[in-house]
């Protein structure tokens, strides 16, 4: 990847601390919007990926709105974004239908047997109404719990569900089957979508594509995804969704760390950061991942090499080993790239460890606060 060039002050920032900068964000959406305006399609904040608000009323003016995964998630694109508000869940409590119903402009099932339960209350509002389908067709390699086709997958509705139904006041179908992916496996899913759904499709107002569409990354075929929005829209009459969310925010933000100490055990040299694996950037052990550090190399590439982790108790609390030319020290900074997305809406506050800062960078490189945490948000969540 390029080495990330940082404008703004380090040492003004508070560790450990998420830092996103609103020119990298600015450039993301301009591709997205390109993808719009060329293919005709309508693009929506999926807000799992990066919810940090404080950027809506910039996305807002690129993107048509936002997608939720619950109700906690609609009420914030609701409240705080504004356009469209979509939402899809595996399965819906009824007071939940209660609250979605009148801030959502599409509810999307996940089941014949939820849309019935609740078909007479939603037809009733007058809300686009969608079910997401499951086309069976796996394109992911070495992630299966990113996999929503694989079998046994409790998300979606396969074709054989479908036999006997009665779609009456069903608007449109919904997939989401990709995960960090480019346009070519878009394709392919389309052409499992096709040849499995084909026949629905005619009979519908939209088709949403999901998220997993990597949009913004260098070596994405923007070209093809355009032609393949555009072939679905007049080869079926339907209007065409997209729901990024990490392409939003893709490489636009950093997490701050700071050395507090550095041990040695059998050779192997331990740098202790105020920043953890597990409470600041979970996905490093649950995907897992190794992410980029400014000035880094992979271990032993350059003379000193430490094995980086968190304060908490946990011994597997790693985030990789790295490499740098110069030793580190106490109070060394080290800048963690592409975390604005996915780390923030995952952080935890086990051990008791302080949630990392919210910061900004505005389009004149000036640093500021959004939001700092302290012992009341532990606290607040125990009993």
């Amino acid at each position: 990847m390029t080495e990330a060039t940082i404008q703004w002050s380090v040492d003004k920032v508070p560790t450990p601390a998420f830092v996103v900068e609103e020119n990298l964000l600015r450039q993301n959406l301009e591709i997205l919007a390109r993808v719009k305006e060329e293919a005709g399609c309508k693009i929506l904040l999926a807000q799992k990926a990066f919810s940090m608000f404080h950027f809506y009323p910039l996305i807002a003016k690129y993107l048509d709105g936002t997608t939720a995964s619950g109700i906690h998630e609609a009420k914030l694109g609701y409240e705080e974004f504004g356009g469209e508000t979509h939402v899809f869940s595996p399965a819906y409590r009824p007071e939940e239908i209660e609250e979605l119903l009148p801030i959502c402009d599409h509810l999307v099932f996940n089941s014949f047997g939820q849309w019935l339960r609740y078909k007479d209350q939603v037809l009733a509002s007058g809300k686009s109404v969608g079910l997401r389908i499951n086309p069976e067709c796996s394109t992911q390699e070495g992630h299966a719990i990113y996999d929503p086709c694989s079998p046994g997958s409790r998300l979606g509705i396969t074709l054989e569900q479908f036999e006997g139904q009665d779609l009456t006041g069903i608007d449109g179908l919904h997939f989401h089957t990709l995960c960090q992916q480019n346009s070519d496996d878009l394709a392919t899913t389309l052409r499992a979508v096709e040849e499995k759904f084909g026949s629905y499709l005619h009979q519908m107002k939209w088709l949403n594509f999901g998220g997993g569409h990597h949009i913004t990354r260098a070596d994405y075929d923007v070209d093809l995804l355009i032609a393949e929005v555009k072939r679905i829209k007049e080869t079926y009459g339907v209007e065409v969704y997209l729901e990024p969310g990490e392409a939003v925010a893709l490489n636009a933000g950093y997490l701050v760390a700071q050395v507090l100490d550095i041990t040695e055990n059998r050779g192997v040299f331990n740098a202790i950061l105020d920043t953890s694996a597990t409470c600041h950037m979970p996905d490093v052990l649950e995907m897992p991942y190794r992410p980029h550090i400014i000035g880094s190399g992979e271990p032993h590439e350059q003379p000193y090499t430490y094995r980086l982790g968190g304060p908490t108790c946990l011994a597997g609390d790693h985030i990789g080993e790295y490499s740098f030319a110069q030793p580190l020290e106490i109070g060394s900074r080290l800048i963690f790239c592409d975390m604005a997305i996915y780390s923030m809406v995952k952080t935890n506050t086990f051990n008791g460890m302080p949630l990392a800062s919210i910061m900004a960078v505005d389009a004149h490189n000036q640093v500021s606060l959004v939001k700092s945490f302290g012992y009341e948000e532990f606290k607040r969540r125990l009993s």
